[in-house]
């Protein structure tokens, strides 16, 4: 079997990664970092001109009309430049709307969003808190409501709408919320990788009745978000390897470049295998996806397993640093923000695994047991 990319695809991810690298170096990143900017604004319209932030929009949309294999390319792209722009949770949340959205939602929405004058953001992590869905849909008088808290929503602050995750009766739903709104109390801030985030309160928010997606639309959107957190981190892992290599190769201890003593070289080993499991276990999950097989499973597995990849590997490469990687001159600490802040995005480890372990429970005659046929669509 051939799990490469297409020649198409490596081309696309190719020339992400050129625009990137023009928008992304070292000093550029420091420049942004004490900037206070939410994103880098300047990146974003080329990301738009180049269609980046339309890839899994389908044509009749205004979008590239490509799967998740062509998108997560690009991603992995974007997490080794540090790139700090919305490409997924643009489009997954444009996307979201083009599939599930009724007509008057993607009349009012997708133009704006297709041609990137009215950014998207997205996520589901007020249905992953350790206590309890913090998002909460009512139907009071004929009319949907929202109440609770969103913590750190990325670019709470700057983005036009948000697509996120409430429970309603026990149920996931999906909800584009128009953040111009009033009645949204709105508390702005940086995340630790100097993304702008902001608190959101929702108190009995009312909602136009398209502005809650079908039912379907939640188990359509979780398992492609943390496809995407995943090429995100497998990126940041990977170039964070690749530079601690050199370092290693570089820096000389006793005589000889601390890379050829057998703790550093095993313990890097140890770190390059789990990016290139994790690369395997993604390339599933995405194959999955644009297959329109069930997926939940394996989405479930790559979650925890870019988490403690990005938590393993960001401790091997902090530690033979030394205190070099603990200044905010060096480039080595922005890598371990990524990783820090990508792995507490949608929840942790343990709840998804924990979410694993019910769903196994379930379906105890699947898989590879009984060798009979995985998860449906």
């Amino acid at each position: 079997m051939d799990f490469r990319l297409s020649e198409d695809q490596q081309a696309f991810a190719a020339a992400a990664a050129a625009l990137f690298a023009e928008h992304c170096g070292d000093d550029q990143l420091r420049t942004h970092d004490v900037s206070g900017e939410p994103y880098q604004r300047a990146l974003w319209p080329a990301c738009v001109d180049t269609g980046l932030h339309a890839i899994v929009v389908p044509e009749a949309a205004g979008g590239l009309g490509l799967g998740m294999t062509d998108l997560i390319g690009v991603l992995e792209a974007q997490g080794c430049a540090l790139a700090l722009v919305p490409l997924w949770e643009h489009q997954l949340a444009a996307a979201a709307v083009a599939h599930f959205g009724a007509p008057e939602l993607k009349a009012r929405v997708l133009p704006a969003a297709v041609d990137g004058s009215a950014p998207c953001t997205a996520t589901l992590a007020a249905l992953a808190d350790a206590r309890g869905p913090r998002l909460h849909l009512a139907r009071v008088a004929g009319q949907w409501q929202l109440s609770g808290r969103q913590a750190a929503l990325p670019l709470g602050g700057d983005a036009r709408y948000a697509l996120l995750g409430a429970e309603h009766d026990g149920t996931p739903r999906v909800v584009l919320v128009d953040l111009q709104q009033p009645g949204i109390a709105r508390t702005p801030g940086l995340d630790q990788h100097h993304l702008g985030v902001a608190d959101l309160a929702f108190d009995a928010l009312p909602l136009a009745d398209d502005a809650v997606l079908d039912i379907a639309a939640h188990a359509w959107f979780e398992p492609r978000t943390i496809a995407c957190l995943a090429a995100l981190q497998l990126g940041v892992s990977a170039e964070q390897l690749r530079r601690t290599v050199q370092h290693v190769s570089e820096r000389q201890q006793f005589g000889r470049p601390i890379g050829s003593f057998q703790l550093v070289a095993g313990g890097l080993a140890d770190a390059h295998i789990g990016v290139e499991t994790l690369r395997s276990a993604l390339a599933q999950l995405v194959y999955r996806l644009d297959a329109g097989l069930g997926a939940l499973p394996q989405a479930l597995a790559v979650h925890a397993q870019f988490c403690d990849l990005g938590h393993f590997a960001g401790l091997k490469a902090q530690h033979v640093h030394g205190g070099v990687g603990v200044d905010l001159s060096h480039p080595a600490h922005r890598f371990l923000y990524w990783s820090r802040a990508l792995a507490v995005h949608e929840g942790s480890a343990g709840h998804h695994l924990e979410r694993l372990g019910d769903w196994l429970a379930g379906h105890d005659q699947l898989g590879w047991k009984y060798d009979l046929p995985e998860d449906a669509a």
